[in-house]
């Protein structure tokens, strides 16, 4: 695994929803490493353990990458209160990160929540023949719709509460496509359950899939082992280093009932 420890200067911050912030970093190096999937982890002013975000867009010609968080503890409530000229600490990029394959393939990107992302790489990879299922609590939580639109994936979006979009889940709709439309591949990041009834769906339909597991992260490199997910192959059941070995899986390869 290559990486690198790069100062960044933020170029860009805005805040796009609800405790949710967008944050464009100048990081030629990472940028030019960088793949669909990978994450960093950023050094929050205090704190010994950075934090690991998700990289929404890379923009290798311009050196930028792009990273979309929500304030959930003392690290990304640091990072949120940063502002534009601010410079940050990053180690990057990191993971096992999605694999694109032929663009004119029809994908599903399901995505839920803050997983949705590092989707956004995935669907400007395959444009139109990419259709996003992103799902959220409500209308003021939906983020990156027009994003995903301006690179000319189709996009569906659902709400818990029906404030909009479609009133329902993301597997429900996902159902109701495979039903209707040929898929060659999915791929999904968001919450496990999420994410579970994804894979049953694809399993269901032999569509091939990779999903993208979150867990709590200490070193980001393999070494504290405090990020294994359960994941089982040809030898049986065992614990693989989200960090190191994803965070991108098959779905096939996860272990749902861990």
């Amino acid at each position: 695994m290559r990486y690198t420890q790069e100062v960044c200067g933020i170029s860009f911050k805005k805040q796009i929803a609800p405790g949710i912030f967008d944050i464009v970093l100048s990081s030629p190096k990472i940028a030019q490493a960088a793949k669909a999937g990978q994450f960093v982890n950023i050094l929050c002013d205090g704190l010994t353990l950075r934090r690991p975000i998700s990289i929404c867009a890379i923009e290798k010609e311009e050196g930028n990458i792009r990273i979309i968080f929500e304030v959930r503890g003392k690290g990304t409530d640091w990072l949120s209160k940063c502002s534009e000229g601010d410079v940050l600490d990053i180690i990057g990029p990191l993971g096992h990160g999605f694999l694109l394959k032929d663009s004119s393939k029809k994908v599903v990107i399901i995505g839920g929540g803050i997983g949705t992302p590092p989707l956004l790489p995935i669907a400007k990879f395959y444009g139109e023949n990419a259709t996003v299922i992103t799902g959220f609590r409500t209308a003021s939580a939906a983020i990156l719709q027009d994003d995903f639109s301006a690179v000319g994936a189709d996009t569906i979006l659902c709400t818990d509460d029906g404030s909009a979009g479609i009133h329902g889940f993301t597997t429900q709709a996902l159902e109701r496509y495979l039903n209707k439309n040929s898929c060659d591949l999915i791929y999904t990041c968001g919450p496990k359950v999420m994410m579970k009834g994804v894979a049953m769906l694809a399993a269901q339909h032999n569509i091939p899939c990779q999903v993208s597991m979150e867990e709590r992260m200490g070193c980001g490199i393999g070494a504290c082992l405090c990020c294994v997910c359960g994941t089982k192959d040809d030898k049986g059941k065992h614990l693989s280093r989200v960090c190191l070995n994803g965070p991108v899986f098959s779905s096939t390869e996860v272990d749902w009932d861990v």
